[in-house]
């Protein structure tokens, strides 16, 4: 049987905000969606990139696996990683047999059976729900809203602790109707630990003109810290 190639965009040896603890974050290539906001444009298409074995990409984090301490590991994100999912399955299998946590960065737009395979093999899963209705998920990503909550209800299902994050972006997802939308996805889901809002960020404006791309959303103001915390205070804390 072949080797299974995961395609790379870039490593980050020790990650602070991607998952819990120190984290060694493994970026890989391709997405499925075309977010409004996303700030990776250069993950997009699956060629641009660089192959490693799932035994290579273990063995350098076992490297920092000192700096890890209780809580911290590798984490998987993109791009969209589940497009790679038999990959990032061997992955965390050879992490689990180092003693190495793993994370899960998702939008879960995708639920197949080789997810649902990795998803067995995820210690944490760090979810993306980018808007609380269908009609912006239609409009702004390029996929279904319910194909997220599907996703979610089978976290739920299995127990896998869930990290729910959102970005923030004036005039599209900042209203306390949003966060109350948000709360009851909460309440449903006893798998979701914790919710965190993000600032929508305009630096990725260069990466899109070094591309040719149109970044969507390059009119739209970013929100003050003031409005983050506001809105974070709203959000049920566990």
């Amino acid at each position: 049987m072949a080797e299974i190639l995961g395609k790379i965009n870039s490593i980050q040896t020790l990650g602070t905000v991607d998952g819990p603890g120190v984290r060694f974050v493994v970026f890989l290539q391709g997405c499925n969606l075309r977010c409004g906001c996303c700030h990776n444009p250069d993950t997009w298409e699956m060629g641009a990139s660089e192959e490693y074995s799932a035994l290579e990409i273990a063995q350098r984090a076992e490297r920092y696996k000192e700096y890890f301490g209780n809580e911290g590991g590798i984490t998987v994100s993109g791009g969209e990683p589940l497009l790679q999912a038999e990959f990032v399955k061997e992955l965390f299998v050879l992490c689990h047999e180092k003693g190495i946590n793993t994370c899960l960065d998702t939008s879960g737009s995708i639920l197949n059976e080789n997810v649902k395979e990795l998803l067995t093999h995820t210690d944490h899963v760090l979810l993306d729900i980018k808007y609380t209705n269908e009609n912006d998920y239609k409009a702004y990503v390029g996929c279904s809203f319910k194909r997220v909550l599907e996703f979610l209800e089978f976290l739920n299902q299995n127990n896998i602790p869930t990290t729910l994050r959102q970005v923030i972006i004036p005039s599209l997802n900042d209203s306390e109707e949003n966060i109350s939308l948000l709360n009851e996805i909460i309440k449903k889901h006893a798998c979701v630990e914790r919710a965190e809002l993000l600032p929508f960020k305009k630096l990725c404006t260069v990466k899109y003109d070094k591309l040719g791309l149109d970044f969507k959303f390059k009119d739209l103001p970013e929100p003050e810290r003031k409005q983050i915390d506001n809105l974070s205070a709203m959000l049920i804390k566990r």
